[in-house]
């Protein structure tokens, strides 16, 4: 049940949101352990003004397209879900979309299950 938050330059084509979109989506499936239905995104395309950010900080550069990935899971996941999760989104954006490992920064925060209500104002209980 993640909820993930796509931040991204404002003048990436409709075509190259909607492949990081979709990558995003298979590899929470792949290595995430998401079910397919599972897609909660929120995507902002935002202006270079509002994409504050160090081009080197661990990192060998950072370039315009920079893309952050806010990742809320209601799952903790292992240390190698994580890591092979990060590997796939890298090496899957650079494939189908041109972007740079050294431009893809994701970060995730965990919280519970009864932090969530999917509809009905019922808090979800699994």
């Amino acid at each position: 049940m993640p909820l993930t938050r796509i931040v991204c330059r404002e003048t990436l084509s409709e075509e190259a949101v909607a492949i990081i979109s979709d990558t995003l989506h298979e590899c929470l499936v792949r290595e995430f352990a998401v079910p397919l239905q599972d897609k909660f995104q929120i995507i902002e395309r935002l202006p270079a003004r509002q994409r504050v950010y160090d081009r080197h900080y661990l990192s060998g550069g950072r370039s315009d397209d920079f893309v952050l990935v806010l990742i809320t899971a209601g799952k903790p996941r292992s240390t190698e879900q994580r890591r092979r999760f990060y590997r796939a989104l890298s090496e899957g954006l650079s494939a189908k979309v041109g972007i740079s490992p050294e431009d893809v920064m994701v970060t995730i925060q965990l919280n519970q299950a009864e932090d969530w209500s999917f509809s009905r104002g019922e808090q979800f209980c699994p």
